[in-house]
């Protein structure tokens, strides 16, 4: 039998008893040849066996924005959570939250809020980003300042690996004391170790009064100093600077900007605003919301998206030598870069830029046509990627979890 005729059978084989659907529109067909939609984890975990049993490659689907920019070629199953979001179990009194992953990040915060309570994790986009593609692609955004990433938020995870079995960590089971700690392991995993299914989360109440206070600069230097010195005087909710280009995004002029988000009772926001300094807008309620939510979906429509990590003191003179728009998280060491320059030898400037700080570069984004030429994750030590290529063999040894994805082709 031929391979390709092999794979075919496979795939209805593998998808009989399960909802399946032909990838409906470019992004999809360019990323799955077929999706299923599992009820059932019980039902992810038998499909996970007869993949392993065929050789048949398989992915979770979100809103498949990142897989649609990482695969090189289409996965044979992509697995929806879309019958698997609901909230297991909320204990507003001990602010914890048990969610299935294909629940949005939006749904599960509109729930929370009832409670006056928050999963503080803001991705791009909430409403298209669900639970398990938070965890997977180690989305965060702005308020990574004050409440860390989602890994920092994660206490339990459940996921199907090899064999199905279906793997529990953590949360209300088990505190994890001896060998993997699989939440790290799991987040920023881009699915290549197994298909997360469940998570538990400690949430946080809602800060109060959300106020954001907006400096306009002539240079970069000058926004960067500023920022610096009041992460330096105030303990706050966000803290950005955006270039000229990624100001106007946000409705601003067109100039470089300090974004300060602080939020709490009217006596600390005396306390805050009293600290501010002089030359910056103080604005609140619906208008400080809406700035807020335009920065944290922030991006250019074309060109080249990338993700910058370097020390944070370091921040300042990596955004400013990688020449690109950007928007900089202060004190995280973290930078969005934007080019409307399809140029692959873009990413290479980047990366050596990131390099001198022992930092890396992840690009987030690139025009299909130059995809192939770019590697979307930067190449760790050697030492570090052989440890790498020994927890896939270890988790996935029949290879089949979203295969090509990950550091060196992992």
């Amino acid at each position: 039998m031929r391979g390709s005729q092999r794979a075919t059978q496979a795939s209805s084989a593998v998808s009989a008893g399960l909802d399946t659907t032909i990838p409906s529109n470019e992004i999809e067909r360019a990323t799955f040849e077929r999706i299923v939609e599992p009820q059932k984890v019980e039902e992810i975990a038998e499909l996970v066996r007869k993949c392993e049993a065929d050789r048949i490659s398989l992915a979770p689907v979100g809103a498949v924005r990142t897989l649609t920019q990482i695969r090189g070629a289409p996965v044979k199953i992509g697995v929806s959570l879309r019958k698997l979001a609901r909230i297991v179990a909320y204990e507003a009194d001990d602010m914890t939250v048990v969610v299935e992953a294909g629940i949005t990040v939006a749904d599960l915060n509109t729930t929370l809020a009832k409670a006056a309570q928050r999963l503080p994790a803001d991705p791009r986009d909430p409403n298209a980003t669900t639970v398990g593609a938070l965890i997977a692609a180690a989305h965060a955004g702005p308020l990574r300042l004050l409440e860390g990433t989602v890994r920092d938020l994660l206490i339990g995870i459940q996921f199907v690996g090899h064999s199905g079995r279906i793997v529990r960590a953590g949360g209300r089971v088990v505190k994890n004391v001896a060998g993997y700690d699989l939440m790290k392991v799991m987040t920023g995993s881009f699915g290549t170790l197994g298909i997360i299914t469940e998570a538990t989360f400690k949430v946080r109440p809602i800060p109060e009064n959300y106020t954001l206070a907006i400096g306009s600069f002539d240079d970069a230097e000058a926004a960067f100093a500023a920022a610096s010195s009041l992460h330096d005087r105030i303990a706050l909710v966000h803290l950005e600077v955006t270039s000229r280009r990624m100001s106007a995004t946000l409705g601003l002029p067109d100039r470089f900007h300090v974004l300060a988000g602080y939020a709490g009772i009217p006596s600390e926001l005396k306390y805050q605003r009293d600290r501010l300094g002089a030359g910056l807008e103080t604005i609140e309620d619906d208008r400080a919301q809406q700035t807020y939510a335009a920065l944290r979906d922030a991006q250019l429509a074309d060109g080249i998206a990338a993700r910058m990590a370097v020390l944070a003191h370091d921040l300042a003179r990596c955004v400013h030598e990688s020449s690109a728009e950007f928007v900089a998280h202060i004190g995280s060491g973290i930078a969005e870069l934007f080019s409307h320059n399809a140029d692959p030898r873009i990413v290479a400037q980047w990366r050596s830029v990131a390099h001198s700080a022992r930092g890396h570069v992840r690009v987030l984004a690139a025009p299909a046509t130059i995809r192939s030429q770019l590697e979307y994750f930067d190449r760790p030590n050697p030492g570090a990627f052989k440890l790498m290529q020994r927890l896939k063999s270890t988790f996935d040894p029949a290879n089949i979890f979203n295969p090509g994805c990950f550091v060196g082709g992992l």
